[in-house]
């Protein structure tokens, strides 16, 4: 039983065939998915989805990107999405430095902001981290970010940002960028890190794994990501399957 812990069904990408892609990933053996919500148009969407599906759940936050828009009531209103029965994560939350729509300065605002509503809810957190590695580290220690714990969403850094982040207790997800050829370190980090805290993903519709690099990703692919972290670590792929879901499954409470 695969569980991608991160899928963006909620976005215009899957609006023409969803049903289809959902049959694709559970004839994979997609049995779970994570629906995240990251704006004010995607988390009702995650919501309605994971209401629908009860195999589906949901992650409620804000995206880093957007920060600038993020108001005071929309903190409110995610919190209180959070009460929802399936709402098991805050997020995506994070930095993101490549785009430039919002100044850093707000989205360390806005970031430190959710971690504090991820704690008063209990939940963990979904971090994005887009050409930030070193500013997240050190504003999750100091927002002792360590008592909720979460994912470092499609883990993208080196073995020392690693080495942190497992640290204080959160769990690497791997998505497609682990298949791509050019991706040598990305596979040396995969290999060090404990299968108890590692977790599968697709980011989809985006980073859509080797052999389908640069076409709309799905659910489905994540059995590749699957495939390539057991020929990486040695072990089976029915081990891999194992273990990712029961990590999922014990960070998210299921």
């Amino acid at each position: 039983m695969l569980f991608d812990t991160h899928v963006h069904l909620n976005i215009d990408h899957f609006q023409e065939d969803l049903e289809e892609v959902i049959t694709r990933a559970q004839d994979a053996g997609v049995e779970r998915m994570l629906v995240v919500g990251f704006n004010e148009e995607t988390i009702p969407r995650a919501l309605e989805l994971a209401e629908t599906y009860d195999f589906m759940y949901a992650a409620v936050g804000w995206h880093p990107v957007d920060a600038i828009d993020m108001t005071e009531e929309h903190l409110a209103w995610i919190e209180e999405c959070a009460s929802h029965e399936k709402v098991v994560a805050i997020g995506e939350m994070g930095l993101d430095y490549h785009w430039d729509k919002s100044p850093a300065d707000v989205q360390k605002k806005v970031f430190r902001e959710q971690i504090a509503l991820a704690k008063r809810v209990q939940l963990p957190i979904v971090i994005h981290n887009r050409d930030a590695s070193e500013d997240i580290v050190a504003i999750l220690k100091e927002e002792n970010a360590h008592e909720v714990g979460g994912i470092m969403h499609c883990f993208n850094s080196d073995q020392s940002i690693a080495d942190a982040c497992l640290d204080m207790g959160f769990y690497l997800s791997f998505g497609g960028p682990v298949t791509f050829k050019n991706a040598k370190n990305l596979k040396e980090v995969a290999k060090e890190v404990p299968l108890e805290r590692m977790l599968i993903e697709t980011d989809c519709p985006f980073l859509a794994p080797h052999p389908n690099r640069g076409k709309r990703n799905e659910p489905a692919y994540v059995k590749l990501v699957a495939e390539q972290l057991a020929e990486l670590k040695g072990v089976s792929y029915e081990e891999i399957v194992r273990q990712t879901t029961s990590n999922a499954e014990k960070l998210f409470q299921i």
